[in-house]
């Protein structure tokens, strides 16, 4: 059973071998091809092929792309058939490719051994004597090593030859050479044949007999035409019917300008390794599914995507302030007279400093773990020198040790790190926002204590919903339609104009304006955490445009492709720690397509889900596979940010029920037992876990809902017994617990 192509593996193979940034695409395509001005190598997908015949047909490949020139020989040698060609400039440039890459050399011999053994060209049914030159010369190239192959003195030096020839032109003058000998042998071949010349043709009442039947007498060469009884040429014959001009030849024996040969110079093995190679196409594989495609990042309108951090908190503020004066407002009217005046947001701004007290000795063990992390790091690199001055405290060991010198430590430079936060403003979010903007509040007043810059990000699709429209009667009539993010071209991933970024929190605001922010955040929070509840301390409603959405996490990572340059360029860090806080999977992500409008040929530009045989390519020409799983586009697209941004440690923060936890893990460890049940064992025990490498993430930290939900403070009541006293104590520690274990990794990866 062969293993599945990673045709990303093999696109970089690809590349490589190309020692240039080719665009490699991987189609579902009869043959390959090479697109010289957009430097694009197409390539088949080879299913049903090895690992090792794949890596001889890329190898193969990707020398017709170096060496192959994109010209129409034709106009030169319109005589000399195209498999001739084909045949020789093959043997030139895989002689290349092994004098570049001598590793391939072994490639290509177990390959072609491979498909020896698999009689890739039909050996069986076609014997190697009979076949024409060119096949032969074919034949001993590729496989000759494991099958005889016949020649006369003649033809051994078109076979030597072929492994003589360096550049395109000797290949043309070659094919040529080889084509006027396989001419000049049909011709003798044919007078050989001829029971009869001219003299004896003459029988009794000096009439002629034809040895060759009429129909066929077209097939001979002009040396041999028949000619009319008063000795001139027929007129059918003065005229070119039957003949080429530029040739000489009948059209039988000529090419056609695509390169069509007359029966006697077909090529067979060119044929049939071109069609076995098709086969190698797994023609069942994705039935009923659209063919392989290629999306690439668009460049996004950021003033656009991003709601700026003053927008926001502007927008907030108002909202703020009119639901007071709403309120204030009604105790004016005679049958609210009765009513108390009250601060509509005191209680939740309490809750909140309340909350920003209790939560000191958390972000202080974060400072403390952070600074130790650091530090050991550091050590770690650090190195150790001679110095080449006495140690005079040594002097008096000088008999037997010979280390006498003072030695110095150097610690390598740190580097600067900043971090970036996208958390999820999905609905899904309600039941665990609480937590979740707890768990961010802790880490900003880290980042501050440490002075690491950061950007607060939250994805949603209610930002830019744009005005509410109305008609001439005052109908509602939706929201009006927002601008695009971007042009809208084929082949490219389409961002909704709802998506937007919303800037919640940075560390551009001074301390007093950044105090206020998180308030503000921490009313919104509220308003949406207790929205429905009979118990609900809150007394004002969600300002619009920032309820929570669907979940465009997707459209939030193709983002980050122009933000993480941007906040690079802003606060001049060198290390960027991008964290991912969400309950769950993105929705699906579309990508623009043409498509052919039924009725007639006309083009049009349309949309399609961007998963199943879809790759993500980027713009340095690398691909990452959309496979058929719904969160296979999420992975893509975090491959694709890893590989344009090394120095950016992508991390998720996925909140996780205990229900879901099983096949979340399994999801990512594939079919590794040992791994699957470690992870499993360490969430029994602190309803947390990490997953390295998981989801395009380098580490994927699950919390607990259930865990996150409960309180970490230790609170009983007044007559509460010491069975119920002890099981609040241990509910606590649990809580505590698990906080600082997965803040410690948080922190290895951040230090």
């Amino acid at each position: 059973m062969l293993k599945k192509v990673n045709y990303e593996v093999k696109g970089q193979l690809a590349k490589l071998l190309a020692t240039e940034d080719l665009i490699i695409e991987n189609k579902r395509v009869p043959t390959a091809s090479f697109d010289v001005d957009r430097r694009v190598l197409t390539l088949p997908m080879w299913d049903k092929a090895s690992a090792t015949v794949y890596d001889l047909l890329v190898g193969h490949e990707v020398g017709h792309a170096l060496y192959t020139p994109n010209e129409n020989w034709k106009l030169r040698y319109p005589e000399v058939p195209m498999s001739f060609v084909n045949i020789l400039e093959d043997v030139r440039i895989e002689k290349l490719m092994k004098r570049k890459y001598a590793g391939i050399v072994k490639t290509f011999h177990m390959g072609y051994k491979e498909l020896s053994d698999q009689d890739f060209f039909e050996l069986g049914e076609n014997e190697v004597e009979d076949m024409n030159l060119p096949d032969r010369i074919n034949i001993h190239h590729k496989i000759g090593k494991f099958v005889d192959v016949p020649m006369s003195e003649d033809e051994v030096y078109f076979r030597d030859s072929a492994l003589n020839t360096d550049t395109f032109d000797e290949v043309l003058e070659l094919a040529n050479e080889l084509h006027e000998f396989m001419k000049t042998q049909h011709t003798e071949s044919i007078k050989i044949d001829l029971p009869f010349d001219g003299a004896e043709m003459e029988q009794g009442g000096g009439s002629k007999v034809d040895p060759i039947p009429s129909e066929d007498k077209s097939d001979t060469f002009d040396s041999i035409e028949s000619e009319s009884s008063d000795g001139e040429e027929s007129e059918e014959q003065e005229s070119g019917d039957n003949s080429d001009e530029t040739t000489g030849f009948p059209p039988e024996f000529s090419d056609s300008p695509i390169g069509g040969e007359h029966c006697d110079f077909e090529t067979i093995t060119d044929k049939l390794f071109s069609d076995n190679l098709e086969n190698l196409n797994d023609k069942n594989r994705n039935t009923g599914v659209y063919d392989t495609d290629y999306c690439t990042i668009p460049e996004l309108n950021l003033e656009t995507v991003k709601a700026k951090n003053v927008d926001v908190h502007k927008h907030l503020d108002e909202e703020w302030i009119a639901q007071q004066q709403h309120y204030d407002n009604e105790l004016l009217k005679e049958e609210n007279k009765y009513r108390i005046p009250m601060n509509l947001y005191a209680s939740v701004d309490n809750e909140y400093r309340l909350f920003r007290r209790s939560a000191q000795k958390e972000v202080n063990y974060l400072v403390k773990e952070f600074e130790c992390r650091k530090s050991a790091d550091a050590y770690a690199r650090a190195t150790v020198s001679k110095t080449g001055v006495l140690d005079c405290t040594k002097l008096h060991s000088y008999k037997y040790n010979e280390d006498l010198f003072k030695k110095v430590t150097t610690l390598p430079d740190g580097k600067n790190h900043g971090l970036i936060f996208v958390l999820d403003w999905s609905g899904s979010m309600s039941n665990v926002l609480k937590d979740t903007v707890k768990q961010l509040f802790n880490l900003i007043w880290f980042c501050k204590k440490v002075q690491i810059p950061f950007q607060v990000f939250a994805f949603t699709n209610e930002w830019n919903r744009g005005d509410k429209q109305f008609d001439e009667y005052g109908n509602y009539r939706g929201y009006a339609y927002p601008k695009d993010h971007h042009v809208k071209k084929d082949g490219q991933l389409y961002i909704e104009a709802q998506f937007a970024m919303v800037e919640f929190l940075t560390s551009d605001c001074k301390k007093g304006d950044l105090e206020h922010q998180m308030m503000n955040i921490w009313r919104l929070m509220s308003c949406l955490d207790q929205r429905g509840r009979w118990d609900s301390s809150v007394y004002y409603q969600c300002p619009s445009r920032l309820s929570l959405s669907g979940t465009p996490l997707n459209e939030a990572l193709v983002s980050l492709n122009q933000i993480i340059p941007e906040f690079k360029k802003k606060t001049g860090v060198q290390k960027i720690q991008c964290i991912t806080l969400t309950d769950g999977e993105a929705h699906p992500l579309k990508f623009h397509k043409e498509f052919k409008s039924r009725q007639g040929n006309e083009q049009y530009l349309g949309t399609r889900s961007a998963h199943g045989n879809v790759f993500i390519r980027d713009k340095n020409g690398r691909t990452y596979h959309c496979a058929d799983a719904y969160y296979d586009l999420t992975t893509a697209l975090l491959n694709q940010l890893r590989g344009r941004f090394p120095d950016v440690n992508f991390l998720g923060i996925r909140v996780v029920d205990n229900r879901d936890c099983n096949s979340f893990v399994r999801r990512y460890v594939d079919y590794d037992y040992e791994r699957h049940q470690t992870i499993m064992a360490q969430w029994r025990k602190t309803k947390s876990l990490m997953i390295t490498e998981g989801g395009g993430y380098h580490a994927y930290f699950g919390l607990s809902s259930s865990a996150l939900n409960s309180d970490s403070s230790f609170e009983v009541k007044e007559d509460a017994t010491k069975a119920q006293i002890k099981s609040a104590f241990k509910k606590s520690l649990s809580a505590k617990k698990m906080n600082k274990k997965v803040l410690g990794q948080f922190m290895s990866y951040i230090a």
